[in-house]
């Protein structure tokens, strides 16, 4: 498993790059930041985050805990990542305040990200929240704020709700973005913590049913941190019932530069986790090619947040499916 010591540094998955020359510029860049490449004609580039409490809220220890808001190198550190990817699409975990927000959104602007849209969403924790920032209109919202869930004689709320907006990307390519950031693997008194994340999941799949239902042309792209590895039931709720095809979301292959697919560190336990995925509907799977697809890697990426940035690339023109890595 790989050590913090050992990433490398790449911002961006070079395909092109040719074999004879790739040893070569993989050192060479081990110690640098690499800025995105450009994108081509008729694609954008979205980018899902979870920024590590982009809040107010108590921090230090002891004596010393104070509240007070995500530390400015922190700060900085974020700002810097987004800027080298260059999203036209944002859409960010465990931000506050509408404030908070807008404060991200003013910081990108002076480093040269322009976002006029943006959407704020939440559900029953009134800490953490959702955000998007785009560089396209926002022509509908659905974002639930309300839902909740049932545990023996207790009711629990959706923490953070679900994000629900559709982009107008082009006069007729419209991207229904929908946003979540579901329970922590952190235990609570109140009931299991897996269970409570089950339930969300579910709540989730209903919801991704009805967007699917009534438009099953749709061309839905489900982002965030599901704190849920591959292959556990939430995971396989949320992909759907292979049985219904029209309903079922395809899930993204992301990998780092190194071929590794960790999107999230737990210094506390040196553990590595992926946490973080893409969604595709059945019919925006025809405008996405994995290989474009990558988690973000910086040397310093723990300096922002516990979370690495993950990216897709969405093309406006449909195109035959590439085959998933394995």
């Amino acid at each position: 498993m790989q050590r913090r010591g050992d990433e490398r540094n790449p911002g961006w998955r070079r395909a092109a790059v040719p074999a004879a020359f790739f040893v070569f510029w993989a050192a060479c860049l081990a110690e640098a930041q690499v800025p995105a490449e450009p994108l081509r004609a008729g694609s954008i580039r979205v980018c899902s985050y979870n920024l590590k409490n982009w809040l107010s809220m108590e921090r230090g220890f002891g004596p010393n805990i104070v509240p007070t808001s995500k530390p400015e190198k922190e700060k900085e550190k974020v700002v810097s990542f987004i800027v080298d990817i260059a999203p036209q699409v944002l859409g960010v975990c465990e931000i506050g305040s509408e404030d908070d927000l807008k404060e991200l959104k003013g910081r990108l602007e002076k480093a040269g990200l322009s976002y006029p849209h943006v959407v704020y969403a939440h559900g029953g924790d009134p800490v953490r929240r959702l955000g998007l920032l785009s560089q396209f209109p926002v022509v509908a919202q659905n974002s639930q704020a309300d839902l909740s869930y049932q545990l023996g004689e207790l009711t629990f709320a959706f923490k953070r709700g679900i994000l629900d907006a559709t982009l107008q990307v082009s006069p007729d390519f419209s991207l229904h973005m929908v946003g979540v950031h579901l329970k922590s693997k952190r235990e609570v008194s109140e009931a299991d913590q897996a269970l409570m994340r089950r339930n969300e999941a579910h709540l989730l799949r209903e919801h991704l049913d009805r967007i699917l239902t009534d438009a099953p042309d749709g061309k839905v792209l489900l982002y965030g941190d599901f704190n849920e590895e591959p292959r556990e039931a939430p995971i396989e709720e949320i992909i759907g019932n292979r049985a219904t095809p029209g309903l079922l979301m395809h899930e993204v292959a992301l990998r780092d530069a190194n071929n590794e697919m960790w999107t999230h560190f737990w210094d506390l336990h040196d553990l590595y986790s992926r946490l973080d995925y893409f969604f595709l509907s059945p019919a925006l799977r025809l405008h996405v090619n994995d290989h474009e697809a990558f988690i973000y890697s910086a040397k310093d990426f723990d300096k922002g947040s516990d979370h690495r940035p993950i990216v897709v690339t969405v093309d406006l023109a449909a195109k035959k499916r590439s085959r998933s890595r394995k």
